[in-house]
């Protein structure tokens, strides 16, 4: 693959910002493309060229690609609420609209590769198995508008790889870890139970990533990576009761005193959702019905074929908890108690 400019969109965002410090740590200018709006202090020192655009502007866009050998797509509407129709119009504009207008303009510009980050929640799942990336996607489980869209993302890169383009996916499961500058959902999990603010919690589990392991997994999708192919990246399972102990070690807090029934906490989140919410259908909360369901689902991920093919070696899930939390309190985010046993 040629030397020269690599571009990253989303790159203030958690994968985006490790993505970039992954990046420079090897030769070769980085230039990222964001929104005049957003920043948050996650490219901070970085030495990188800024490109400043939306990805529902295909002009910019296009402009932002230009002179580029090589994107990195990671730029997308993350939701976790159903919203109202103006809220899935953005979603999808963003995520599917906004994907195209990269495709289009890597193929007008003679990009050598493209790696566009995906979702798990665009892969397929059956019970007591664990997803991969030839499961089928079904369409008619109730999808929020961000996992669907991301279904549609990959739909348009398989298309571009029919038209000419070299386009890997490279999917992703809930990320955590440092450089979280927004903070992410789970970021904020963890900063709300170092300060003792989480009450309660509800079991089930999820297939995490560090972000240390996603952004490794993003380089070697470009340096290995089969046009056309889809690759799911994952470090370990984990239950939430598994993540709560992880969170007590590193930050020496007892955990929650409610662990509430799976079954109550979805009853509630749905009459919030059709009474409070109903009002305020695109307010962030904590507990949807989607996440409630998404817990309860306890979805693993396999991530053979990225190991085989691509070389990859996923890390600790450990590590990831405690490199999120040092840098939540290097920047403040997170006053660590006399009993942490990780104070700086």
């Amino acid at each position: 693959m040629t030397p020269g400019i690599t571009l990253v969109t989303g790159a203030t965002g958690h994968l985006g910002a490790n993505l970039v410090r992954r990046l420079l740590a090897e030769d070769g200018p980085v230039r990222v493309m964001m929104r005049h709006e957003r920043d948050n202090g996650a490219l901070e020192g970085l030495t990188v060229e800024r490109a400043y655009a939306d990805l529902r502007d295909g002009e910019a866009v296009s402009a932002a690609v230009r002179g580029c050998t090589r994107v990195y797509h990671c730029a997308a509407l993350v939701s976790t609420i159903e919203g109202n129709a103006a809220h899935k119009r953005e979603v999808f504009d963003t995520n599917v609209r906004g994907t195209l207008h990269i495709l289009q303009a890597a193929q007008r510009h003679g990009v050598d590769k493209v790696v566009v980050s995906g979702s798990l929640s665009a892969t397929g799942h059956e019970p007591e198995r664990s997803s991969h990336e030839d499961m089928p996607f079904y369409p008619f489980d109730r999808h929020l508008p961000y996992g669907f869209t991301k279904h549609l993302t990959e739909h348009e890169c398989l298309k571009a790889h029919a038209n000419g383009l070299n386009v890997v996916i490279a999917s992703s499961c809930a990320i955590i870890g440092p450089h979280d500058y927004m903070p992410s959902r789970m970021g904020r999990v963890l900063i709300d139970f170092a300060h003792g603010r989480l009450r309660a919690y509800i079991p089930g589990g999820f297939e995490f990533v560090s972000s240390r392991d996603i952004a490794e997994g993003h380089v070697l999708a470009m340096r290995h990576g089969r046009s056309g192919q889809k690759y799911i990246f994952s470090t370990a399972y984990a239950s939430v009761d598994e993540l709560m102990a992880l969170f007590r070690e590193v930050t020496g807090r007892p955990l929650p005193r409610l662990r509430l029934p799976a079954p109550l906490m979805a009853v509630l989140a749905e009459v919030a959702d059709k009474t409070w919410y109903r009002a305020f259908p695109n307010l962030p909360r904590r507990f949807t019905p989607a996440a409630v369901r998404l817990l309860q689902m306890r979805r693993r991920a396999d991530h053979t074929k990225a190991k085989q093919e691509l070389g990859y070696q996923p890390t600790e899930l450990s590590q990831a908890v405690r490199e999120a939390y040092e840098d939540f309190v290097r920047r403040g985010l997170i006053v660590p108690t006399p009993s942490s046993p990780l104070k700086p």
